[in-house]
């Protein structure tokens, strides 16, 4: 998944957890840089503000609800707590001053990474969203946005909600190729457990309904597909 090199901060007092999150988030292409206490990464943040924040409630110096209450004074940058404790009241309060996400350790470096995906996921959806032109045609073919209609010749496809999600992004990236992984974040989302096969499937049923179109979905091997008006 493209991540356009977001900047990530996070602070714990654990040496060998702040490595392997660092090294993980790193080798996924983000920019990472961690601290020992969340005051150390409050002093950074003032100075340059990062796409996201990271933090251990348990830490010395201000703890991590405490450093999440001072960036929410300044900031709406997301924020995932890491925390030992399970329980339902720190969880509250950790969503309560402001947190995105809360995770409890022990947790996969992995497991971490997905959060931090679907956090950006998310905003980037937002910013498209609100960015999206209310109509787009390809072809013969012309997605409304607001009704949520793809119709050829003024005529609505029959379309299921999947079908249409999956049509949907494919016009508004038409003629760029848009790989499986990005679909099935996009359309399903990552918690949704379902193979990469969904999305050959659901592309598969599209094509057979695209017949007239002057649109085809072709194969990016290796990769995924890419939406293009015929000759």
């Amino acid at each position: 998944m493209a991540n356009e090199a977001k900047r990530i901060y996070i602070a714990d007092d654990d040496d060998n957890i702040r490595q392997v999150v660092k090294t993980f988030l790193a080798s996924d292409g983000y920019q990472v840089e961690d601290f020992p206490t969340g005051d150390l990464l409050l002093e950074r943040f003032a100075q340059s503000p990062c796409d996201l924040a990271i933090l251990d409630v348990m830490m010395p110096g201000s703890d991590g609800f405490t450093v999440c209450t001072e960036l929410r004074k300044v900031s709406t940058v997301p924020i995932i707590m890491l925390t030992a404790r399970d329980s339902e009241n720190d969880y509250a309060m950790g969503l309560g001053l402001g947190s995105d996400d809360y995770i409890t350790k022990p947790f996969s470096a992995m497991a971490l990474l997905m959060r931090v995906r679907a956090i950006f996921r998310r905003i980037d959806f937002e910013r498209e969203k609100h960015s999206a032109p209310a109509a787009v045609a390809v072809g013969k073919l012309t997605l409304d946005v607001g009704s949520r209609h793809i119709s050829k010749d003024a005529q609505p496809l029959a379309l299921t909600p999947t079908e249409y999600e999956v049509l949907k992004y494919l016009m508004l990236h038409a003629n760029q190729a848009v790989s499986r992984e990005e679909l099935l974040n996009t359309v399903w989302g990552f918690e949704t457990a379902v193979e990469t096969r969904a999305t050959d499937d659901t592309v598969r049923r599209l094509r057979q309904k695209l017949d007239g179109c002057g649109v085809s979905i072709a194969a990016v091997w290796g990769f995924g597909f890419r939406l293009e008006e015929n000759a």
